[in-house]
């Protein structure tokens, strides 16, 4: 049996992490705890202060390839299957490392970085208190230029499943560049599916995201907070309603509740078995990464859910958006392969 083979397009962020202690977040200005949209001097400010903060003989500034889709990708390829990456980095020190780590790493890293006079390769600069608090400073850079340009229909040949990220959706350019993926992935016989990313997203773009979800998208992922923001109802079930009739698969997650799988008619849901979260980051990707991995191999709604659900609570039992460990054996031990 031909390996399945999923496309993932995101924001390429290097998440660029060091500790830190409560004074020196102070003395840099920096919110503890929480996620910032950063302008480019602003990046550049705090690169430079972790830079001085870990001078010769001192823990150096971790360097790891980030973004939603990214993480999702990870997940993905750490299952077993093809994987790559269509996302735009500079070429600059950061970009470079990028497209070198994700290679390594097992996906494809599909667009070379683009040199020139161009933005900086983005990046999320975070630092980690000794309580495990993360505060993050995202430059958004290069990789929200993103466009049709950027996708190249000859590498979806052989393609099964394309997976987006809302985030993306914020520039015209990023919408072109996902109808267009989308296409290439149906004509070369694929699903198209996008995670809805955030409801402050859904909000700005509410009719385009209704379209997509509407048009050319098989699957959709989203919460219990953006399937209410997509439709503008208080109540799930319209909006899980209303979505089933524009999408042939709807999922949502509801955060430590069991998430609902809706296909073609057949409603299930995946139990989800609660444990205290390390690190919530990188949970709706890794639910993602489950999520698609079971599609894939055309196994049933409810295992696929299920296999989200065990992915999620891997990635928050640790620190960092990407598994550990390999989930197989986890799903072999619920019987799910």
């Amino acid at each position: 049996m031909t390996t399945p083979y999923v496309i993932g397009i995101g924001n390429a962020v290097m998440d660029v992490i060091s500790p830190t202690d409560d004074a020196r977040l102070a003395a840099l200005g920096v919110r503890k705890g929480i996620m910032q949209l950063i302008e480019r001097e602003r990046s550049e400010y705090l690169m430079a202060a972790q830079a001085d903060d870990h001078g010769p003989g001192r823990a150096q500034s971790r360097l790891v390839p980030g973004g939603s889709v990214a993480n999702t990708l990870a997940g993905i390829g750490m299952l077993g299957l093809r994987t790559a990456f269509i996302g735009r980095v500079a070429d600059d020190a950061l970009g470079l490392s990028y497209a070198e780590q994700t290679e390594a790493a097992g996906t494809v890293f599909v667009n070379p970085p683009v040199g020139g006079d161009q933005l900086p390769t983005s990046r999320s600069i975070i630092f980690v208190t000794p309580d495990g608090e993360r505060s993050m400073n995202t430059y958004l850079g290069i990789s929200a230029e993103l466009g049709p340009e950027d996708v190249n229909p000859s590498v979806f040949q052989g393609a099964g499943w394309l997976f987006l990220e809302g985030y993306l959706f914020d520039k015209p350019k990023g919408k072109e560049a996902f109808l267009k993926a989308a296409r290439s992935c149906h004509q070369a016989g694929g699903q198209a599916g996008i995670a809805l990313s955030d409801p402050f997203c859904v909000d700005r773009h509410r009719e385009d995201f209704r379209r997509l979800v509407a048009g050319p998208m098989d699957y959709v992922i989203g919460n219990v907070h953006e399937w209410e923001s997509l439709y503008q109802v208080t109540d799930l079930e319209k909006a899980l309603r209303l979505a089933s009739a524009d999408c042939g698969t709807v999922i949502c997650t509801r955060s430590g509740n069991d998430a609902i799988l809706i296909r073609d008619g057949e409603r299930v849901t995946a139990p989800v078995h609660r444990i205290v979260p390390v690190d919530a980051t990188g949970a709706g990707d890794q639910f993602a990464a489950g999520l698609i991995y079971g599609l894939a191999l055309n196994l049933p709604l409810a295992v696929a859910g299920r296999m989200g659900c065990i992915a999620a609570a891997e990635v928050i039992g640790h620190v960092g958006p990407r598994p550990e460990r390999d989930l197989r054996a986890d799903f072999r031990a619920e019987g799910l392969t």
